[in-house]
């Protein structure tokens, strides 16, 4: 008989994302007021977004084997949700959750900008009305 121990592993790579030990890639997210510094681990990151396995693939190691990455386009706070274990929509507003979607389909973050995309069509359809020029913009 197979058992599964997906629970167990679930909750192991939730604890590497916070290993500040053996990290190999430095983050500097956001503009000078709101910059965040956030280690990452290349291995992660390769595998879940192919944006992230094309940047990294093109960037070189310093002294200490360690890769930086600038992203000055988002904010620090919207970065935050990449790292999630639980996301929470109901706390933040529509167009931070529109801005995002946009940010995960830049990153190639595809199972999340699907489900954000499909969260606001199915619950938000009135505020993508109401903001058409503001998503039309955004959207191109």
């Amino acid at each position: 008989m197979a058992v599964k121990f997906f629970e167990k592993l679930s909750n192991n790579y939730l604890e590497l994302l916070d290993d500040k030990e053996d990290f190999n890639i430095v983050i500097n997210v956001g503009k000078s007021a709101d910059t965040k510094i956030l280690r990452a681990h290349s291995t992660i990151l390769r595998y879940r977004s192919l944006y992230f396995r094309n940047e990294l693939a093109n960037i070189g190691k310093d002294k200490n084997n360690i890769k930086t990455l600038d992203l000055k386009n988002i904010t620090s706070q919207q970065f935050d949700y990449y790292q999630v274990k639980i996301i929470l929509l109901e706390n933040n507003d529509d167009l931070f959750i529109f801005e995002l979607m946009l940010i995960a389909y830049e990153f190639l973050f595809e199972e999340l900008a699907k489900y954000l995309e499909t969260h606001l069509v199915e619950s938000k359809a009135h505020w993508l009305r109401l903001h058409f020029t503001t998503v039309y913009q955004k959207s191109f």
